[in-house]
């Protein structure tokens, strides 16, 4: 979507007026493209082909777009259903601006970010089908997030923050939150206010079953208290299932894992089948380099397949993530983590023992590798790169710059690991020419 030369001469609306708009398509970020006067609006709570009335929540005469929410819809898209969770309508909690889309609708919105991405910013011409998770189709899109996060306004009573606000809304519920982390908050009466101002609530029930963890402030929380006690509870266990093999791990619940229940098992299963690809390489004796390798989830699973002669090389920057990896790695000599920088660890590292890789994993932050450690995974020379991404912008731009050192975008796929919501996870092949 260019938004470039917008006019600058339109009045600004005031935010109390309700604007009639026709909506638009699609745009990166969980809103649609309106026109008003020939400015550009970017609006939630809508689908493409609507006409609603919307409220301005972000205009000013110099600015080059304007923001708004739509409050009543006078011609509904087929798409529209009822809002799963009304508190993150229009007025409330970021976090679930597409409740109000059918689940075949969310997809297709994805799938059409996705697509236009690529073409946009990689000039690739890819359709692309956004699969559901299991169990979500069932569940509604609902009850999958095994962590999340809350605030407390200055009442007591925890919430989340509004979209593009400081306000805090509190909340009776979670609807994105599975059963057991329902089950934890209710255990540590989370939702039944009297926490200290200000202070940060974390959640973490893992999907196994097995003990799950409430933080305040980053420490475990006893009696409505922050626990820092050496041995009050600060890690707990996930099992993932990849190639019929389970797995324990050992992972900080302040630390970085997958939110969605069925998002470890099934990205690290996509991962090793791309590596795999059709028969193209058998990944025994191969060498892996796993890059932003967090506490080791395809790390893991890779040792076990590369047996004993293979070698997985992990590395990640944060320290405690590391040591996470260390422990769940510790059966496997055949692995390595390293602690640093990616570039920096890829330019100071054994290059006798990367270079040539067979597979580079790589699972950067949402803003994506960048043109930097594109260039250091490149001059590794691997077979194939799978890259794991959570923004679908930032993958096309790396996309772009692996296909200007030779290589080419193989297989792509699009996962619904965050329904109700505008995110999209991708794990693309990348093959040298």
């Amino acid at each position: 979507m260019n938004t470039e030369a917008q006019p600058q001469n339109s009045a600004a609306p005031r935010a109390e007026d309700l604007v009639e708009l026709e909506i638009g398509p699609v745009a990166h970020g969980g809103h649609c493209v309106a026109r008003l006067d020939g400015r550009v609006v970017f609006v939630r709570h809508a689908l493409p082909g609507e006409r609603v009335l919307a409220r301005f929540t972000d205009q000013g005469e110099k600015s080059k777009f304007w923001r708004a929410d739509a409050v009543s819809v006078i011609e509904p898209s087929a798409d529209r259903v009822r809002a799963a969770w009304p508190a993150a309508g229009p007025d409330g909690v970021g976090g679930g601006e597409l409740s109000h889309v059918s689940l075949a609708g969310q997809r297709a919105w994805k799938s059409s970010v996705v697509e236009e991405q690529l073409s946009r910013l990689a000039g690739l011409d890819r359709k692309v089908t956004v699969e559901a998770a299991p169990g979500d189709d069932e569940a509604g899109g609902l009850g999958w997030r095994t962590r999340f996060d809350l605030i407390v306004d200055d009442k007591g009573r925890a919430g989340m923050r509004g979209f593009r606000s400081h306000d805090i809304k509190p909340l009776k519920t979670m609807p994105l939150a599975s059963a057991a982390a329902l089950e934890l908050a209710a255990e540590h009466r989370i939702f039944d206010g009297n926490w200290e101002p200000g202070a940060q609530l974390e959640i973490v029930a893992p999907a196994n079953g097995s003990q799950g963890v409430v933080l305040i402030n980053g420490e475990p929380e006893r009696k409505g208290q922050a626990d820092v006690r050496p041995n009050a509870k600060r890690n707990v266990s996930e099992t993932v299932v990849v190639d019929g093999v389970e797995h324990t791990y050992q992972v900080a619940a302040k630390g970085f894992w997958q939110v969605h229940r069925e998002a470890p098992a099934l990205l690290a299963q996509t991962v090793l089948d791309m590596s795999r690809g059709d028969g193209e390489l058998d990944l025994e004796d191969a060498t892996v380099v796993d890059l932003f390798s967090g506490a080791g989830l395809f790390s893991v699973p890779f040792a076990h397949a590369v047996g004993e002669v293979g070698r997985v090389i992990s590395i990640e920057g944060d320290e405690r993530a590391c040591r996470d990896a260390r422990r769940n790695l510790h059966s496997f000599p055949q692995a390595e983590v390293h602690v640093g920088d990616v570039v920096k660890v890829l330019a100071d590292g054994d290059h006798g023992a990367m270079a040539g890789a067979d597979v580079v994993v790589m699972d950067p932050p949402r803003a994506g590798a960048g043109k930097v450690v594109v260039e250091a995974v490149a001059a590794l020379e691997p077979q194939r790169v799978v890259y794991v991404a959570c923004d679908p912008a930032a993958l096309a731009r790396d996309i772009k710059y692996f296909a200007e050192l030779g290589y080419e975008l193989g297989d792509l796929r699009a996962f619904d690991l965050f329904p109700m919501t505008h995110h999209v996870e991708c794990v693309a092949l990348l093959v040298k020419a």
